[in-house]
């Protein structure tokens, strides 16, 4: 079991799903976790049942809409006015779009552009400052496979997701030599309440879902969990050597390309 004792993180986009999962393992491994969320009650909720199954400091709750520069530099000097720093930092909020170049607008673009790109970098830029006074900080975005290969209907999402992995490997890039970590993991499908939402929206779900699991070569979706397994490493001292690099969770998708 890999520990991240004393430590103090902070996950975008927490109120459920991934980000949900990473909270709950990073708190169990004994980090303190920022559960953050553009819904603050999701956020104070989540919070709250980390609270209650690892003890009343392991958690605390912060309204954060990443698209919001200003909204992310408040929070990272609340971060700090506490802790005094972060350890690590988890971009995982983000939005989908189902669709090809015809069915996209600027506006759609535009919308997955300030959520999965430009929140990222506007977080990361928040937090990063005090990392590098410390000589130390981890970094962790949750991508996509998408951010690999092309996804067929998800244009704007898979054009979001390559930037992410790009980002990635340039912040590792630039700041390794600064004691700066910077990874990306890159899950296929995965069993979360925005995916099983998305899948109702199709005239036939059920055919909807068999398609997408049979596009990961295990035959189903990822559990959130398992994500969470592959950021808690990224997280430990185990890895302290692994920087740069997308780490794909695809239940085999990729395998054959």
């Amino acid at each position: 079991m890999f520990r991240l004792d004393g430590r103090i993180a902070l996950v975008t986009g927490a109120g459920s799903g991934i980000g949900a999962s990473i909270a709950e393992t990073f708190a169990a491994a004994g980090a303190v976790v920022w559960v953050t969320d553009r819904d603050a009650a999701r956020a104070e909720a989540e919070a709250e049942r980390l609270r209650s199954a690892n003890g009343g400091d392991c958690a605390l709750a912060l309204a954060l809409d990443v698209a919001d520069d200003s909204a992310c530099q408040r929070a990272a000097q609340e971060v700090l006015s506490r802790h005094g720093r972060l350890d690590l930092l988890v971009n995982n909020a983000g939005v989908g779009h189902v669709g090809r170049l015809p069915d996209t607008t600027p506006a759609d673009l535009q919308r997955l552009w300030s959520v999965n790109v430009l929140g990222v970098f506007q977080v990361t830029r928040a937090f990063l400052p005090s990392m590098l006074a410390q000589r130390r900080g981890n970094i962790i975005n949750i991508a996509s496979i998408g951010g690999i290969v092309a996804v067929r209907d998800r244009l704007a999402y898979t054009t979001t997701k390559f930037a992410v992995v790009g980002f990635t490997k340039a912040v590792a890039l630039d700041h390794a030599r600064d004691g700066i970590r910077c990874n990306c993991i890159c899950p296929g499908r995965v069993e979360t309440p925005f995916v099983s939402a998305m899948i109702a929206q199709y005239p036939d779900p059920a055919k909807a879902r068999a398609e997408m699991e049979s596009t990961q070569a295990i035959g189903r979706m990822a559990r959130p969990d398992e994500i969470a397994a592959a950021a808690l490493y990224l997280a430990s001292d185990a890895a302290d050597s692994v920087t740069g690099s997308a780490h794909i969770i695809d239940g085999g998708w990729t395998a054959g390309k």
